[in-house]
């Protein structure tokens, strides 16, 4: 053993077979295990995922923060997680700017943003901006949080993860983080990173539909927290 911190990279994948090859292939090599959470997919995502040398762990409750719970449980050893879609939507190659904080002890939780790095067009959907933008607002005003993006792409420390005790199941997962970062006064860091489109078909923002039910999640969230913090 070096002594250097145990990294661990958890993917939450649902029929990504044409996308996820690339997304492991970009992940820089310095990490110490990839962990692709198969979703319930009906395609060749686990299979090739185990091809390109990570490790596979099936978890058939569907929900975004379902498949990152069972992530986090499959690397109890872990020093430092970090979270991107398995979509290609984001660049994996940008890790390191992305963990770097932690690593450096400068910060507990840092957060990959979107709107601070350059979007591709077509990379995120109008519906799925301006939802983004009211949450983060409400988010802001409501919380007292100083964020800019809920991005899915971030890093944090396994120590500051046990701490908030993470439980949304679905898709307020990346606001809960968020939000019990700020009660738990964690130091919170935005990093830009750069956003492309997506290879496949969305389930979430790449339809009105989906966005509007990770919205109301997301809302819901957000004023569940600001009540217990106004009771």
């Amino acid at each position: 053993m070096d002594g250097s911190p145990r990294v661990v990279v958890v993917i939450p994948a649902i029929d990504e077979e044409p996308a996820i090859g690339r997304v492991l292939a970009e992940i820089p090599r310095s990490v110490s295990e990839i962990i692709v959470v198969d979703n319930g997919s009906r395609d060749r995502t686990a299979e090739v995922a185990r091809a390109m040398g990570a490790t596979v762990v099936r978890e058939p409750r569907r929900g975004y923060g379902q498949a990152c719970l069972t992530g986090i449980a499959a690397a109890p050893d872990a020093d430092v997680f970090v979270f991107l879609d398995g979509d290609g939507s984001d660049h994996p190659e940008q890790l390191e700017d992305v963990l770097g904080p932690v690593l450096r002890g400068e910060a507990d939780l840092v957060i990959g943003s979107r709107a601070l790095g350059r979007r591709a067009p077509g990379a995120h959907p109008w519906h799925a901006v301006l939802g983004t933008r009211l949450c983060v607002s409400l988010m802001n005003r409501l919380i007292g949080t100083q964020a800019t993006d809920l991005g899915p792409f971030r890093a944090i420390g396994a120590p500051a993860l046990r701490r908030l005790g993470m439980s949304d199941r679905d898709f307020g997962w990346t606001v809960e983080m968020q939000l019990k970062a700020r009660r738990h006064r964690l130091r919170v860091r935005e990093v830009p990173v750069d956003y492309r489109p997506r290879i496949g078909r969305s389930k979430v923002s790449g339809t009105l539909g989906g966005s509007m039910r990770a919205g109301v999640k997301i809302l819901a969230t957000i004023a569940r927290h600001a009540w217990d913090r106004a009771t």
